[in-house]
């Protein structure tokens, strides 16, 4: 990881810092929170906890823009015309944001469970790429006039992960295993669609989320295992327990079978979750 920023904001653990990043609503500080977190963590240059680390929140700080609003109130526009992709790319600015916090979530909250240091270690990388994609795909919007909180944007990605943060299982069932790896499903339709109208620096910035975000699902599937191992649980059979448990919905087709297998997530894993059973992208 190359060297980022230095906030000034003081932490004395890894938790600390993750949780200072959390709540944070400066976004630049934000970012720069995690990527710094990351790097001393990698270093070994902080502690796990620690006993002056700050309360976990139950939401993270947030700018007063984007007004948030159910899923179904955001409008969907033509990638054909340049408020659409202004309109795709500020979604999927949140997301990424949102997966910011997710990672640094799962980070503190989970800062005292029974696992190796390098779950940690591998969720701070995500962290610290999350943190690089919102900046990315920010900087994308500027550059096409726009900015991050200029449009509405829904809260359904941080309600679908707090309802499981009282259990690790769980949370790396919904979040890696589900919500990322829809990203594995759509992104490259979408890179396609951004090079058909020409704007290549759009389809670019999805290349270099899709790549990273191949690794992020491998770490949820790999962590995922490792708990059922433990546990002595089938891993698809406990996945699709824990997603029917804590997971509304169906699991939407098409499956882009051959990313989501190279990162550990089986058809096994997810197919009867599906209320079609399409081939891959």
């Amino acid at each position: 990881m190359p060297e980022t920023m230095q906030p000034e904001t003081a932490f004395h653990s890894l938790r600390g810092a993750a949780t200072l990043a959390i709540l944070s609503a400066d976004l630049d500080e934000k970012t720069a929170l995690a990527q710094t977190a990351a790097l001393r963590w990698q270093e070994r240059r902080l502690s796990l906890r620690s006993p002056l680390d700050p309360p976990l929140p139950d939401r993270p700080g947030r700018p007063a823009k984007p007004e948030l609003v159910p899923p179904k109130a955001v409008e969907k526009r033509s990638l054909h015309t340049l408020p659409g992709r202004i309109a795709l790319l500020h979604a999927l600015a949140h997301i990424e944001l949102n997966a910011v916090d997710l990672a640094l979530d799962i980070v503190a909250r989970f800062a005292t469970e029974p696992v190796p240091h390098s779950f940690f270690d591998g969720w701070m990388k995500v962290a610290y790429e999350e943190a690089k994609h919102f900046r990315l795909v920010r900087n994308r919007l500027r550059v096409l006039g726009a900015d991050y909180g200029d449009m509405p944007a829904h809260d359904g990605l941080w309600q679908a992960a707090h309802s499981t943060k009282n259990d690790l299982t769980a949370r790396l069932a919904v979040v890696p295993l589900i919500l990322e790896a829809r990203g594995l499903d759509v992104t490259p339709s979408l890179q396609e669609k951004m090079r058909e109208t020409g704007d290549i620096e759009s389809a670019d910035v999805l290349k270099v989320i899709y790549e990273d975000e191949k690794g992020h699902v491998a770490v949820g599937a790999k962590w995922f295992r490792f708990l059922c191992a433990r546990e002595k649980r089938d891993p698809a059979r406990a996945f699709q327990e824990l997603v029917r448990a804590n997971f509304r919905g169906q699991l939407k087709a098409p499956f882009n079978d051959v990313a989501r297998a190279e990162a550990g997530l089986t058809p096994s894993f997810y197919r009867s979750l599906s209320s079609k059973n399409n081939s891959s992208v």
